[in-house]
């Protein structure tokens, strides 16, 4: 009996051209977004005809973008009709609680795209080739990305905030590079007789005042202007939050800046960090791994550290014990350790 052998497939440039053209995917989602082509489909304009009068659009306009979305898996097609792939139903039409396409008013911001524009002479730099980057004092950027990310994150600062409450109830609260305010307002949630004290640039925490008054505790959060780096945040804390903040800096920043915090905290109080955090081998999970890459085209000298790494940081900083929670904040992880 012969067996035919099998048939290697010859190599093609196909991934080459898919990958030089990704930034397509980008402007594709963008332009969806902002012409509310998911929220039409989800109204029941599910026709390219249908979707060109509800969103003022040419119909071959709509039917090509459609497409196109189509082959990148965030619409689905039945004959002439287009619906909604899971994740976009959830998070990219208008009318739904965890609509999330704000978040571009940041991740699109001409500043951050212009960082990885010149991302080769990052690569030569090994840090950001735009002067500070986004980490220039008072950058505008931060506002919105405190307006336009907020609705991703509150869902990650609710189940963190949770998470948290199962060690204790806090009464004092240090919210560091507050942004939106949501991952103080939730601890907020979860502990009433918790005082939130928010750290962040002025105009920045402009925004998580509001989003705390709206979410009924004006009475009991503060607001500490100015550099995390030069605030005095004074003592007795209970518990402090770190959330994306920390990947800005290199190792020995880091350090420092938790020795200040531990310096904040009650005996017993504990450090609460949200970050990406790649496995050891620095390549998986895949968003958290790629984060690596932003940071070194929008920052100096920061990294997405691995939980080793961060343990490492906190214990050198006095921590006595540090923790990584089993369960996953949205695309973050949560690192507690303990004073």
């Amino acid at each position: 009996m012969t067996t035919t052998p099998a048939v290697q497939q010859q190599p093609t440039p196909e991934r080459f051209f898919n990958a030089v053209n990704a930034y397509q995917l980008t402007e594709a989602i963008k332009s969806a977004i902002d012409l509310e082509v998911f929220t039409a489909i989800a109204e029941g304009h599910t026709t390219s005809a249908d979707m060109a009068k509800r969103c003022g659009v040419a119909e071959r306009g709509a039917r090509i973008l459609c497409d196109f979305l189509v082959v990148h898996q965030f619409l689905t097609k039945e004959k002439t009709h287009y619906g909604l792939a899971a994740d976009s139903a959830l998070f990219l039409d208008r009318h739904s609680a965890a609509y999330v396409g704000t978040a571009t008013d940041f991740l699109l911001t001409p500043r951050l795209r212009d960082c990885h524009a010149h991302l080769t002479e990052a690569v030569r730099r090994g840090g950001t080739a735009l002067e500070e980057g986004m980490v220039e004092p008072e950058n505008p950027d931060w506002v919105k990305f405190a307006q336009g990310m907020m609705p991703m994150m509150s869902k990650a600062a609710e189940i963190m905030a949770i998470e948290l409450r199962k060690g204790g109830e806090v009464r004092k609260v240090l919210d560091i590079a507050a942004s939106h305010g949501m991952f103080g307002i939730s601890v907020a949630n979860e502990n009433p007789a918790a005082h939130i004290y928010a750290c962040d640039w002025g105009s920045v925490l402009e925004v998580a005042q509001k989003n705390a008054k709206a979410a009924g505790h004006a009475n009991r959060y503060y607001l500490l202007p100015g550099s995390a780096f030069e605030v005095d945040f004074g003592r007795g804390y209970d518990l402090a939050l770190i959330t994306n903040f920390l990947h800005i800096f290199d190792r020995p920043t880091c350090t420092a800046f938790m020795r200040k915090v531990h310096a904040a905290l009650n005996p017993g109080g504990r450090l609460a960090i949200a970050e990406f955090v790649p496995n050891p081998d620095r390549v998986s999970p895949p968003t958290a791994a790629t984060f690596s890459l932003m940071v070194l085209a929008a920052t100096p000298m920061g990294d997405a550290y691995t939980f080793a790494e961060l343990e490492s940081m906190s214990k050198d900083a006095g921590f006595a014990r540090v923790e990584l929670a089993p369960q996953e904040i949205g695309i973050n992880r949560l690192i507690i350790a303990y004073r």
